[in-house]
């Protein structure tokens, strides 16, 4: 299974062990952020939601808010 995931700044964390999690049995692709620097969500957000569009793949998106 092909997994979109991304999130914001505050979810960084949490999203670098639900990939390490997913690898071990599919393919991920991490569309950002890559660091606990400030981002908008929206931006991180719309990455995801046009792969989903585009059928390429399912999608996870995490907010720690």
């Amino acid at each position: 299974m092909k997994i979109n995931i991304s999130s914001d700044h505050a979810g960084f964390k949490l999203k670098k062990r639900v990939v390490n999690f997913l690898l071990k049995s599919h393919e991920v692709n991490d569309l950002g952020p890559h660091s606990e620097e400030s981002v908008d969500y929206p931006d991180f957000a719309h990455k995801v939601a046009r792969r989903v569009k585009k059928k390429k793949y399912l999608a996870f998106f995490s907010n720690q808010s």
